[in-house]
C-alpha cells in the first residue's frame, strides 16, 4: 500500500475507461462517483430547462449539464450537475472555452454529497463562481453558497437567482424542483 494517495492530473483523469462512473479531480484528488438515480436526473432536467429558458434571454451566457469537463487547471476536472458560464466574445468552441462560471448546481446524492458539499464547492468558491446550488433532495432544500460565502442560506420556499443587474431574476419554488 502506498504511503501517499496518487495524485492526478486532468489528463490522467480522461484516459480511465468509460466504465459508468463519473471521475472527476479536484486539487489532484480523484473523486469517483456511480451513474446519477432517475431521480437525480429528473431534478437536472427540470431545473437546466428554467435555466436555460431564463438565459435565452442574456446574451453571453451559456447553460450547461454534465458530463462536462470544467477544469481550471491541470489538477481539476469537475462535472457540475448544471452550470452557466459566460461563453467568451468568439464564442465557445470547447470545454475550455467555458471557465468564467457564474451559477454552478449540483444534485447531492448520498454517494456524491460530502464530495459535492466540501471539496467541489470549495473549488467552485476558490474559482470566483458567483452562485452555488447544492439541491438536497432527502431534506428537499436548497443549500445556497456565495462565492465568499462561509455558511450556506437554506431555501426551502423559493429560489432566486439573478445573472445580470438588467435582467429580472429567475424565481424557482423549490417545492416545484422536488415535485
Amino acid at each position: 500500500m502506498p504511503l501517499a494517495p496518487d495524485y492526478y492530473s486532468a489528463d490522467r483523469v480522461r484516459a480511465l475507461p468509460d466504465d459508468g462512473n463519473r471521475y472527476e479531480l479536484v486539487y489532484g484528488e480523484l473523486l469517483v462517483s456511480p451513474s446519477p438515480t432517475y431521480r437525480h436526473q429528473e431534478i437536472i432536467l427540470r431545473l437546466a430547462r428554467w435555466i436555460a429558458d431564463h438565459c435565452d434571454a442574456v446574451v453571453g451566457l451559456k447553460t450547461v449539464i454534465s458530463p462536462a469537463d470544467l477544469s481550471w487547471g491541470d489538477d481539476t476536472l469537475v462535472q457540475p450537475d448544471v452550470f452557466v458560464a459566460r461563453v467568451p466574445a468568439g464564442g465557445a468552441h470547447g470545454w475550455a472555452d467555458l471557465r468564467a462560471v457564474v451559477l454552478v448546481a449540483e444534485v447531492l446524492s448520498p454517494s456524491t454529497a460530502r464530495n459535492d458539499r466540501f471539496q467541489k464547492r470549495r473549488l467552485y468558491q476558490a474559482q470566483g463562481v458567483e452562485t452555488i446550488w447544492l439541491i438536497d433532495i432527502e431534506r428537499r432544500v436548497v443549500e445556497c453558497w456565495g462565492a465568499e460565502s462561509s455558511f450556506p442560506v437554506v431555501v426551502s420556499e423559493y429560489l432566486v437567482w439573478t445573472p445580470e443587474v438588467d435582467v429580472e431574476p429567475l424565481t424557482i419554488s423549490v417545492h416545484t424542483l422536488f415535485a
